[in-house]
Formats: C-alpha cells, sequence, structure tokens
C-alpha cells in the first residue's frame, strides 16, 4: 500500500465488462514529504475519490478479484480517502 493524490479522471468509451461501476483515476504515488514521486498510474476507485485527494492504494491484485471477479483487469485500486497524514517529528515533510 501507498499514499497517491488523484490528478484527474479517465474516460473510455469501451471497457471491461467487470470494470462496470468503477471509475478510473489518474494518480501519482506521494512521497514521504508529500510530492509526487512517479508517473501518472490508473487506479481503480468504487469509493468516490476527486481530483486533489490524497489516497490509499492497495497493490494487492487479490483485493480487486475478491470484489470483482476473477477476470478483472487490473490491481491498483483505492482503498481509503485520507483525511489527514500526521508523521513522527524528523519522518518527512509534510
Amino acid at each position: 500500500m501507498y499514499l497517491a493524490r488523484i490528478d484527474g479522471t479517465l474516460t473510455s468509451t469501451t471497457r471491461h465488462e467487470t470494470l462496470r461501476g468503477c471509475q478510473l483515476l489518474i494518480g501519482r504515488r506521494l512521497d514521504a514529504s508529500g510530492r509526487a514521486a512517479t508517473e501518472p498510474i490508473v487506479l481503480l476507485d468504487r469509493m468516490g475519490a476527486r481530483r486533489g485527494s490524497t489516497v490509499v492504494v492497495s497493490t494487492d491484485g487479490a483485493a480487486v478479484r475478491q470484489k470483482l471477479g476473477n477476470t478483472a483487469p487490473a490491481r491498483l485500486q483505492v482503498v481509503g480517502i485520507v483525511d489527514r497524514v500526521s508523521l513522527a517529528p524528523g519522518e518527512g515533510g509534510r
């Protein structure tokens, strides 16, 4: 799991049947100081995250398959929307 910032949405005219009802979001993994650390990634969302939200991302494809079925062609999903991040002193700049 890791934190990511939502930068936008992805719209597709055709999608795998198991992904119906899921929103596709564009996010960026965050480093310990809260800065975007990687290239954009596509995330599945059923929680209602919005642009600018900080979210918890699960990388466990089994969790996606449990919710959407064994043929779901995805691995990364939003499993939480973060309200606040608190770090111990010296553990990052956020």
